[in-house]
């Protein structure tokens, strides 16, 4: 993966703040998000479908190709359309081998 954990960590907490409609958590989550290059962008893709089940962990590649081929709309603005955005990326994570709750108290940390 090109994204490291404690970025998808990041995320995970901005798009929980969303969900509970904190002030200021939403262009967090664009500027975060517009700030990762393009791979960075598509693994978060390809992690949140995997904790959602749409591919297997061992699909990554097929994963992230279906993420390029299919941006069209800005990442940031696709993410926030995901129902349960940070429990698919905690579930990718996991799938993934990562410990969801470290990349997320790294994140904290960061």
């Amino acid at each position: 993966m090109d994204i490291g954990a404690d970025q998808v960590g990041e995320v995970i907490l901005l798009a929980r703040e969303m969900t509970e409609q904190y002030t200021g958590a939403e262009e967090q989550f664009d500027g975060l998000i517009e700030g990762m290059n393009e791979d960075q962008r598509y693994d978060l893709v390809a992690l949140c479908w995997i904790g959602r089940g749409d591919f297997e962990p061992e699909e990554w590649d097929d994963a992230r190709r279906t993420a390029a081929e299919q941006a069209t709309l800005s990442t940031a603005d696709y993410l926030k359309g995901v129902d349960h955005l940070a429990e698919h990326l905690e579930a990718g994570l996991d799938a993934m081998g990562i410990s969801p709750t470290d990349a997320e108290d790294s994140a904290l940390e960061g």
